[in-house]
């Protein structure tokens, strides 16, 4: 009898077919990964290449639709697909994006879940959101989504989307898709890492260019003072050969001074307390003085022996180049080579010397000649007025007219020794104010009752008329008796027939005295000479009016001294008009200054200079003094600066070169409706001419003459800037 046993092993079958299956899944997993580790594609650093493999090698292991790879943008509001491989039509796309506000829960996963393992995505609450807008429309029912994170920062998200019936995902297929994470995570690394090697590799061609081509000397020097690198220009102020130069001592091609070993202790420390700050402070040398500029750089000027022996001037900038660990490594020397310059100085300082000479013996000259021609001149004049009073027997009347044009003359001589007198002291710096609070209305009718038995001889109506808040003037009595007695004398010349009159008004920023005439006027091709010494405007009028053309050239230097200005307008034919203009009285403790800015509030001063050492000076007086200042040195972002920043007012240099001068600039600014309000200051060294005085009466405010003064620019900013008084 035989006995057999039968028994059911499909299930089994079953069993081990799967268990087959899983172990195929993982050993083709495990491949695909070391396939990934070893391609080029992530050597090479191309972001795009690197994510087409990955997500073509994930599709393909886990038979998977589509995969994705989706990365957040930079302010982190959505999340867009920068690279999706469709399995069925072997295409890449990318571009679609989901919006972190309309898909909050699933925004909420990636950054809590290691992984959304969504096997019925309409159901899981973490997906359910995505269902209409965008897995419905697809026919997505599952999805396996793993975070990007780099440097412990959530930076994206990996999609594994299936097609078809709902999707069990393994374990093993999870575990699979963040290995897939990691490979992006390195694939974003190695990109980066390749744009700053790209970076630092064109930075060292750039350096390296600027470093052989530069006209200044360059040389890279060690800790010990030896010469490790150097230009051709370098070589060239030295007068040897790289070769020759290097391993050499630095300090043996420089001479030293006392002091020296000082300014590197000093540059040594700074180096080691502030390693981060950058050096970026201008310089201006003189000789034997030197300047450390910031803690990272000194900057001086030395002679440097040449290989011929001759010595050779330079300026010298030495900084510290830091290593990766910010301890000192190299000395960075800059020199340029400024014997030309320093034989230019020393022939300006000469010509100076000559200049201050010549200025002493004018100085001279006219004291003496000032008190030999006045004495005569007593005689001459205090004799005539004699004569005329008949003391010594009576004249007839030719005698008398002969006696008068004596005085007469005499009295024009003495007021054109002493114009000739004030004007050399203005100039040369000399004129010193007595400045007090001064009466307006005394003043004006001093000025009136002088000139009034001129104005009646000639049958002019002279008239005046005083603002009654305009009580007080700071001034120099004798000074601004001697303006207004100028304009008014110029007024009443140049007036055949009409009326002359003298208007004072209060005005914000002080007092106007305006003279009026109805003469013969100026033509406006004359504008330009009005103000010039010893110049009628036309030849002809010489013959006709006496004078040396001195009193309008003396009142304009009078008035800026005092803070002020003179300014005109005139029509050829029909009249003229002079404003003289001196400032508000100052604070008592100021007085014996000519004009004192109080505080600003949070002014801004836009300023246009193309010359460093210019800009320089006025940018730090006036953020010193507490206005916010910008400078550029061009037009070339005038308009963009301008409309930035909104400035109260704008210093404009008129000798701007390039492009656009600054009567370009100022032309293009009356064209913006909305900056036409803006304060604009020219500046310059000659005075304007003709053409540019139409164009500053069109659109500009002042005009500020080179070199500048500090009373002169206090008086534009107390005339143009609101303060916040000191008293």
């Amino acid at each position: 009898m035989q006995v057999v046993l039968a028994r059911d092993i499909t299930e089994h079958n079953q069993a081990q077919k799967a268990l087959q299956i899983r172990e195929n899944s993982r050993r083709k997993q495990s491949q695909t990964l070391v396939q990934l580790a070893r391609s080029k594609t992530f050597q090479q650093g191309n972001l795009n290449a690197a994510l087409r493999e990955i997500t073509e090698t994930a599709a393909q292991t886990l038979l998977v639709e589509r995969v994705g790879v989706w990365l957040y943008n930079e302010e982190r509001s959505k999340i867009e697909c920068i690279d999706l491989y469709d399995l069925s039509t072997k295409e890449h796309t990318f571009g679609n994006s989901l919006l972190k506000t309309n898909y909050l829960a699933y925004f909420q996963a990636l950054e809590e879940e290691r992984s959304i393992v969504a096997h019925d995505t309409r159901n899981d609450p973490r997906t359910q959101e995505l269902s209409e807008s965008y897995l419905s429309v697809l026919g997505i029912t599952s999805l396996l989504d793993v975070p990007i994170w780099l440097e412990g920062h959530l930076v994206g998200v990996v999609c594994h989307e299936h097609i078809g019936e709902a999707r069990q995902w393994t374990l093993e297929e999870e575990t699979f898709a963040g290995s897939i994470a990691d490979f992006v995570t390195l694939a974003i690394e190695m990109n980066e890492r390749n744009v700053i090697q790209e970076a630092m590799r064109q930075s060292e061609a750039q350096f390296r260019a600027i470093f052989e081509r530069s006209s200044i000397g360059i040389g890279l020097i060690d800790m010990k003072a030896q010469i490790v690198d150097t230009n051709l220009a370098l070589c060239e102020i030295l007068g040897y050969s790289q070769e020759e130069l290097y391993g050499k001592r630095f300090t043996d091609y420089i001479l030293t001074q006392k002091g020296d070993l000082k300014l590197y202790k000093q540059l040594m420390s700074g180096i080691r307390t502030d390693l981060e700050r950058t050096s970026s402070v201008g310089f201006q040398p003189f000789e034997h003085q030197e300047q450390p500029v910031e803690k990272h750089r000194i900057e001086m000027e030395r002679r440097c022996l040449h290989q011929n022996g001759s010595l050779v001037w330079t300026h010298i900038s030495v900084s510290v180049i830091p290593d990766s660990n910010s301890e000192p490594e190299f000395f960075l020397a800059m020199i340029e080579d400024i014997t030309e310059r320093k034989q230019t100085e020393l022939k300006l300082r000469a010509s100076q010397e000559a200049a201050e000479t010549a200025s002493r013996a004018k100085s001279e000259f006219l004291a003496t000649m000032s008190h030999e021609l006045r004495t005569p001149l007593n005689a001459i004049m205090g004799l005539s007025q004699l004569l005329q009073q008949e003391i010594v027997g009576s004249l007839n009347e030719k005698q008398n007219e002969y006696v008068n044009s004596i005085y007469s003359s005499g009295e024009h001589l003495l007021a054109l020794i002493n114009d000739i007198l004030d004007l050399s002291k203005v100039e040369a710096g000399k004129e010193e104010l007595l400045l007090s609070p001064l009466p307006v209305l005394e003043i004006c009718n001093y000025a009136i009752w002088t000139v009034r038995d001129r104005a009646l001889e000639k049958g002019l109506q002279l008239t005046s008329e005083i603002d009654l808040e305009a009580d007080i003037c700071i001034a120099d009595d004798r000074r601004i008796k001697q303006m207004l007695l100028n304009l008014l004398t110029n007024a009443i010349k140049f007036t055949p027939a009409g009326q002359v009159s003298l208007v004072v008004k209060k005005v914000l920023q002080g007092i106007t005295f305006t003279v009026s005439d109805t003469g013969i006027g100026i033509d406006s091709n004359q504008f330009q000479f009005l103000f010039e010494p010893f110049k009628q405007l036309d030849s002809r009028l010489n013959r006709q009016y006496e004078g040396t053309g001195l009193g309008l050239a003396l009142t304009r230097k009078l008035a800026r001294l005092h803070g002020g200005d003179v300014t005109f307008t005139s029509t050829f034919g029909k009249g003229s008009q002079f404003t003289l203009f001196l400032p508000n009285p100052v604070h008592p403790r100021d007085q014996g200054a000519t004009s004192c800015p109080a505080t600003p509030q949070n002014q801004i001063i836009l300023l246009v200079e193309e010359a460093e050492n210019t800009s320089t000076g006025l940018q730090d007086y006036l953020q010193t003094i507490g206005y916010q200042v910008k400078w550029i040195d061009n037009g070339n972002k005038f308009l963009e600066e301008v409309q930035n920043l909104q400035p109260d007012l704008i210093f404009l240099d008129v000798q701007l070169t390039g492009n656009a001068s600054g009567w370009d600039l100022l032309n293009t600014l009356q064209q913006e409706p909305s900056l036409q309000d803006i304060q604009v200051v020219m500046m310059g060294f000659n005075e304007p001419s003709e053409e540019k005085l139409l164009i500053l009466q069109a659109g500009a405010n002042d005009y500020l003459l080179k070199p500048i003064r500090l009373v002169q620019l206090e008086s534009i900013l107390t005339r143009y800037l609101s303060f916040r008084g000191n008293s």
